[in-house]
């Protein structure tokens, strides 16, 4: 029940941002989701050993998400600075050691993971208008859903027992099968112009990198010995936990929206 209950509360509160605000309110909720998804990342950090500056780091993430979401930042002078400025935050650390490449790495990887991928999202809405958000946002709960009820019906194999132990291949299939029809379907009406071939790839892309940006977020909380990224969303667990998908799924959606749908 608080599942549910959490779910009808924060439902309508990002369907409402992207289909009655203007692109700037994606945008605002895409910094917000960033945000709190970063400070969930920095601690799955800690816990794996890894030492993340999370002032530095974290305004690296949101310039990231703002200037591909926006486009009014320059994107290369926002992942230049980030690298330069670890960099600098390296040399001064510390003497030398293992620990060094992977905190430098640790720091870095969120504005990759996290930003752009978020920035992806609003862009999506500033150029593609809120039916192609909500396009992606049906293809992944019809995947997802796909997933659920097909594994529990018909699941024998897993898919990946070390990382995600309740996930099958048959579970997989129907996803993929269900979340890539959805897909088709909804291109059908918001992106007529785009061939049936591209799309169905398309879709088929998407929905599989959903599901690796999943098993991904999985293979983290699992690493650092956590059942979840943080209990601020009482049923679903954190921010990570429930955009682990679409961080993945929503570059994808971005190129198709961008490049190769006309």
């Amino acid at each position: 029940m608080t599942r549910v209950l959490s779910a009808l509360v924060l439902l309508p509160i990002v369907v409402g941002t992207v289909w009655y605000l203007p692109p700037w309110g994606t945008l605002a909720l895409a910094l917000v989701a960033a945000a709190l998804a970063f400070a969930e990342f920095a601690t799955l950090a800690a816990a794996l050993g890894a030492n993340v500056p999370r002032a530095v780091s974290g305004v690296a993430v949101l310039a990231a998400c703002a200037a591909l979401g926006s486009g009014r930042i320059p994107l290369d002078l926002v992942l230049l600075t980030a690298a330069i400025v670890v960099g600098v935050l390296a040399v001064a650390g510390g003497p030398p050691g293992p620990a060094v490449l992977r905190d430098a790495s640790a720091a870095l990887f969120p504005v990759l993971y996290i930003g752009l991928p978020l920035g992806a999202l609003a862009a999506v809405r500033a150029f593609s208008g809120r039916e192609a958000v909500l396009l992606l946002m049906v293809t992944m709960v019809v995947s997802d859903s796909a997933q659920y009820y097909t594994g529990r019906a018909l699941g024998r194999r897993a898919l990946a027992p070390a990382i995600s132990p309740k996930k099958t291949v048959e579970g997989a299939i129907g996803g993929l099968v269900f979340g890539t029809a959805g897909m088709v379907a909804g291109s059908l009406w918001i992106f007529p112009a785009a061939s049936l071939t591209i799309v169905l790839l398309a879709g088929l892309a998407i929905v599989a990198l959903g599901m690796v940006g999943d098993l991904f977020e999985s293979l983290l909380k699992r690493s650092a010995g956590v059942k979840d990224s943080s209990h601020l969303i009482p049923g679903h667990g954190g921010v990570l936990d429930r955009i682990d998908s679409w961080l993945f799924a929503g570059p994808a959606f971005y190129v198709f929206a961008k490049y190769l749908q006309v």
